[in-house]
């Protein structure tokens, strides 16, 4: 079984083509994919989370 990839924030903020404060405003409100913390403060985003965030806002806005 394949390791889960997971993605750094400039990785995420370039796929998404914004700025970090405006992807941290977009979390705060609850709007945005789930994050991970490591124990050393740098944040990820599972591959999985990231695509299906997408996908749920794909459907949102079809709707």
């Amino acid at each position: 079984m394949p390791k889960p990839e997971h993605l750094k924030l400039p990785a995420v903020l370039a796929e998404l083509g914004m700025s970090r404060s405006a992807f941290y405003r977009m979390v705060a409100r609850g709007k945005g994919p789930k994050l991970l913390k490591l124990p050393n403060g740098q944040i990820r985003v599972r591959r999985s989370d990231l695509d299906a965030w997408w996908a749920d806002l794909e459907q949102s806005t079809a709707a």
